[in-house]
């Protein structure tokens, strides 16, 4: 985050305020976020209006004691002026290099300008590359019209370029049987609607799942760090969110203490906050992987895009009947669900992303597994 826009002041010029009450609110990319107080004493100055701009560490307002007046405002520094030319006659008094001496001098000189105009940037030729690209222009509209980036947006596709070019990229798919998942949804709903486990969905089961696959498999719990792996001795999973402008990535911290019941109330606070931009920074920042379900939405199956530093992201599709051939080698219809994995190559294997995946089937071929 670079800046932000001051949405609201909760407080008006000359109000008392105390310590910890808020103040204003302040979007920025990726929420809305309450400003509080970090004094009790009196709002005195507001330098920024309700709608402005605001870059890190610029000052919005003053807070002070009752009759305190505020600072004013800084002056900037003068410019360094530029170093004055030494008039003629200092010039003048200077000696004279003897006239074939200066003949060399001004040849050499020559020569120099010469190579420098024809010869590549010195840091370039040792460093071993060539200079920058130019950036291409920009397209042509032809009719249409041109839509500036957000602040999301432009921090997405800054992202979306750091994960899928450098991170080496592997993709692992599996097909599940979901017929058992949705007779266990479909128990869970039979005991009321006003019950909170007729409220847990089968993304809340898939939520679940892939958090103890994880702990079964504690290796796919890493991330990439120069040279070295880092284990999380935590599974802080994160949930893709759509919103309006792009997408959010909440994270329930410590999911593996948390039973089906609280992620699932869980994953639905964070999803509503996250669409309505009511997030703290640090209930999207971090995480270990990433479940993204576009089920919902109609979609059969995908593969999805790793969030950097993380190791690997789950892509979720819908649940599909389809003939399929039983233990006794007859057609009957079946449920199946795929899911796709996408793997960081540097951490996970294709032989531990195989293990992971066997075990997260398991578990959702076998969801009473999951109520335990």
């Amino acid at each position: 985050m670079t800046d932000g826009t001051l949405v609201a002041w909760k407080k008006k010029k000359g109000d008392k305020v105390s310590a910890g009450e808020v103040i204003a609110e302040i979007e920025t990319d990726k929420a809305t976020m309450e400003w509080e107080s970090p004094e009790d004493g009196t709002l005195t100055e507001i330098y920024v209006e309700e709608g402005g701009k605001v870059d890190v560490g610029q000052r919005i307002a003053f807070i002070g004691e009752e009759g305190e007046a505020a600072p004013k405002e800084e002056k900037k520094a003068p410019e360094k002026k530029e170093k004055k030319e030494e008039p003629p006659e200092k010039e003048a008094k200077k000696p004279e290099k003897p006239k074939k001496e200066q003949a060399q001098t001004e040849k050499a000189a020559s020569t120099k300008a010469e190579e420098k105009e024809t010869a590549p940037p010195q840091k370039d030729v040792e460093a071993g590359v060539s200079p920058a690209p130019k950036q291409p222009a920009p397209l042509p509209l032809q009719g249409g019209s041109r839509i500036h980036l957000s602040g999301m947006r432009k921090g997405i596709a800054e992202r979306l370029v750091q994960s899928k070019a450098p991170v080496p990229h592997f993709y692992l798919n599996i097909d599940i049987d979901a017929g058992p998942l949705m007779e266990a949804r479909a128990e869970l709903k039979s005991g009321g609607e006003d019950s909170d486990t007729s409220k847990i969905t089968v993304n809340d089961f898939v939520l679940k799942a892939a958090v103890m696959a994880a702990v079964k498999v504690p290796k796919v719990n890493a991330s990439f760090d120069i040279d070295a792996i880092v284990q999380y001795a935590d599974v802080d999973l994160g949930i893709a969110v759509a919103i309006e402008d792009g997408l959010l990535t909440p994270v329930i911290r410590a999911a593996q203490d948390k039973s089906l019941r609280e992620i699932s109330e869980l994953a639905k606070d964070l999803a509503n906050r996250a669409r309505n931009k009511r997030m703290k920074p640090e209930e999207f920042q971090g995480g270990s992987f990433t479940v993204s379900n576009l089920g919902g939405m109609g979609i059969d199956s995908f593969s999805a895009i790793i969030n950097p530093p993380q190791g690997f992201i789950l892509a979720v599709g819908k649940i599909n009947k389809m003939p399929v051939i039983d233990n006794c080698d007859q057609v009957v219809v079946g449920h199946r669900m795929s899911i796709w994995m996408s793997c960081d190559h540097r951490v996970i294997d294709g032989a531990l992303g195989a293990v992971y995946l066997k075990e997260l089937r398991h578990l959702l071929e076998n969801p009473a597994l999951l109520l335990v």
